[in-house]
């Protein structure tokens, strides 16, 4: 049974929260600045015709079916938008003219209705609406006014522009709170011009009236100086009466006066001789017990104190030549031991030089005599050498004679060649026969009038032996040096 309590007050529990949810989420409550527009189904609203299909709700909450009803919001709040319209008044002048509309939808339910119609899902672009209805009525408007009219009753054209404008505002469901005309301009300057007149008047009074009150203002200037004058001479000339009756009572008291200072004046010339002889007496005594006593005893002073002074100067500059007697000494002596021991230094170094020198100079003399050996030894190993060389070939000679006048050949065998090729120097030109032998031929027989025989090679070997020239360019036959060797030009015949 507790169990079943339990359950169904539980289930219960649940209803009434289910019963809360559901009734938030249909419960909807209008604001006071909108209204809400309920579409979905069939309702009368007071006022609107039957069978609009919409329910207006405005500052209450209702119930609305999710999913079979719609809510919209349509605000109340107040708007603006600004005018800037060109416009050409009766006239033909072109004017701009500034102004600024405050409108909001009505609060009746036919002007929601009618708003909602065409604004709920546009509420933005209402300005833009308004601006467009506004601008055209008030330029037709302006062209049926003067630009005196325009300018003298803003409210008449500001009248007549909201009375134009209600019947469309009224289809739109909307009220105009305010229209106000801000400015008007005239690019052309008519409303300048139209003002000239007034103002070059109203400039004219103002400079007449300035000069009237400055007219005014100087004969009260002038009227005014007047009188002060007036009153200051009246007052000058009573202070002149006044001044001499001043005058001659103050002679009257300078004249008693005098006589009187006078009289006093010789007694007190009297008592003041007496008191200045007094005086002088004792400045006198003062003059000796002030001055005179104490500049002799300063003096006395002074005069002590200046031959202690001497005294002790005389006694310093005593000192002072005893003690540069004894530093003069003390120098002598300092200079004698320095040039003692710059003589024994001289001395020293004096030796040191000679010994150096004498050193140097037996080091250059076994130099010469070690190099004058050397050279000796050399000359004498040479002449050995060339001594043992001829020997050698003597032998040589002796022993074989035809081995060395051959070697002795082959050594001069181009000046022998050359003596040869000198037959031939004098000669132009030279026919060859038989072609290469005959070249042949004449080479042979060049070498033979060059040097016939072993015996010119052994007499060239003996010459050259006996003056011990080798090698000097001069020819054995004849002594003479044989000429450079010339180009001979050779023509060739072949046989």
């Amino acid at each position: 049974m507790p169990m079943v309590v339990g359950v169904v007050a539980g289930v219960a529990v649940v209803a009434v929260l289910a019963l809360i949810g559901l009734f938030k989420l249909m419960w909807r409550v209008a604001e006071p600045n909108e209204a809400l527009v309920i579409s979905g189904s069939k309702h009368r609203t007071e006022g609107l015709e039957e069978g609009m299909g919409f329910r207006i709700v405005t500052g209450r909450g209702t119930l609305v079916v999710p999913g079979v009803q719609v809510v919209r919001r349509l605000s109340l709040d107040l708007n603006e938008t600004e005018l800037y319209v060109d416009c050409v008044t009766h006239q033909g002048i072109p004017l701009k003219v500034r102004g600024v509309v405050i409108f909001k939808v009505g609060d009746d339910f036919v002007s929601i209705a009618n708003a909602a119609r065409r604004f709920l899902d546009q509420q933005k672009l209402m300005s833009e609406r308004v601006h467009n209805v506004f601008a055209g009525h008030l330029r037709s408007i302006m062209g049926g006014l003067t630009v005196e009219d325009v300018i003298r009753d803003r409210e008449k054209l500001t009248g007549q522009t909201r009375a134009a404008c209600g019947t469309e505002m009224e289809k739109l469901g909307l009220i105009v709170d305010s229209l106000q005309i801000h400015e008007i301009e005239d690019p052309t300057g008519y409303i300048q011009n139209l003002a000239a007149p007034h103002a070059a008047a109203v400039q004219r009074d103002a400079r007449i009236a300035q000069a009237e009150a400055n007219r005014l203002a100087t004969e009260a200037e002038q009227q005014s100086m007047a009188r002060m004058a007036e009153a200051t001479r009246d007052s000058e000339i009573l202070q002149a009466g006044y001044q001499a009756e001043r005058d001659k009572a103050a002679a009257k008291a300078r004249q008693a006066g005098p006589l009187a200072d006078a009289a006093a004046r010789q007694e007190v010339v009297v008592q003041e001789t007496r008191v200045a002889e007094l005086e002088a007496h004792r400045r006198e005594q003062q003059l000796q017990a002030d001055v005179r006593k104490p500049a002799d005893a300063a003096a006395y002073e002074k005069r002590t104190l200046a031959e202690a002074e001497r005294d002790a100067r005389i006694s310093a500059a005593e000192a002072r030549a005893k003690e540069t007697e004894l530093a003069a000494a003390a120098e002598a002596t300092r200079v004698k031991t320095a040039a003692g021991a710059e003589a024994e230094a001289t001395k020293a170094r004096g030796a040191a030089s000679a010994a150096a020198t004498r050193a140097t100079g037996e080091a250059e003399a076994a130099a010469a005599q070690a190099q004058g050996l050397a050279q000796a030894e050399a000359a004498r190993a040479k002449g050995l050498a060339e001594a043992e060389a001829i020997k050698a070939r003597a032998a040589a000679l002796a022993e074989n004679q035809e081995a060395v006048v051959a070697q002795q050949l082959a050594e001069k065998w181009p000046e022998i060649v050359q003596a040869g090729a000198s037959a031939f120097g004098n000669v132009d030109n030279m026919v060859l026969l038989n072609g290469a032998d005959g070249m042949a031929d004449v080479f042979a027989r060049a070498l033979t009038m060059g040097g016939t025989g072993l015996g010119l090679a052994r007499q060239l070997l003996a010459s050259m032996n006996g003056n011990g020239q080798a090698g000097n360019g001069t020819s054995p036959l004849n002594g003479k040096a044989a000429p450079p060797a010339q180009r001979v030009p050779v023509e060739r015949e072949e046989s």
